[in-house]
């Protein structure tokens, strides 16, 4: 007998909570309710859910705070994270996808959109693997120590800037449209808008100083990571 996937619901607000776990359980889901993070935690070390969805505003440690811990975390860095937030600008929505929620999903939104973005992030195709020490130029990453360098000093990137560059490391001279890298970086994201692509990639040209110029845009096209000119 197929397994109902299981949702862990990290939501303060009872009403928004039972509404959500109602429709869930309609929809052939197995709905699990927490009020915050420590009790989110005490689920998540007794039974790994398939599904995280993850209030913005908490008491105790934020949305944000949980999102990034538990990327952090060998066991459950891999479960997908869906934001429940009322925050819709674009900075805040950039921020949670940088915290390392895999979608977000703007309050009030409707059960058939909840129910779509989960079926989403589940039948998603997993990033693509790469090579885990890579370099082009003098610009190197190495993925076992998550560590990045730029003739020689150690560049500082957020997780997101980090996967991005790791994939066009890996592919270079290559050019990718917006629409290949959110499935390649982020993974079968149909919901996720194209835009959040150009974002990562000012955020990844500032972090890599001198080197951001090797990232370069193909205007109507999208992105490519090129070497130096060879003299």
């Amino acid at each position: 007998m197929k397994k109902n996937p299981r949702i862990l619901i990290v939501e303060d607000e009872p009403a928004i909570a039972e509404l959500i776990a109602v429709n869930l359980r309609h929809n052939g889901f197995q709905p699990i309710w927490t009020e915050d993070g420590a009790s989110a935690q005490r689920e998540l070390d007794a039974v790994l859910p398939d599904v995280i969805l993850l209030d913005w505003m908490l008491p105790g440690s934020s949305g944000l705070a949980l999102a990034r811990k538990w990327r952090a975390d060998s066991r459950t860095k891999h479960i997908p994270i869906l934001m429940l937030t009322a925050r819709g600008d674009e900075p805040d929505k950039v921020a949670g996808l940088d915290a390392g929620a895999d979608d977000y999903i703007t309050k009030p939104f409707s059960t058939q959109e909840l129910l779509a973005r989960i079926r989403a992030v589940l039948r998603r195709r997993a990033p693509e693997q790469v090579t885990a020490r890579v370099a082009v130029g003098d610009l190197e990453l190495d993925a076992a120590t998550h560590r990045v360098a730029y003739s020689g000093e150690a560049l500082k990137l957020g997780p997101t800037e980090f996967k991005l560059l790791n994939y066009l490391l890996n592919h270079p001279e290559r050019v990718h449209s917006r629409a290949q890298l959110l499935d390649k970086v982020w993974g079968d994201h149909v919901f996720i808008e194209e835009r959040t692509v150009d974002v990562h990639v000012k955020r990844l040209r500032e972090a890599l100083g001198e080197a951001g110029a090797m990232v370069q845009t193909v205007r109507g096209v999208g992105y490519r990571l090129s070497g130096p000119a060879q003299g």
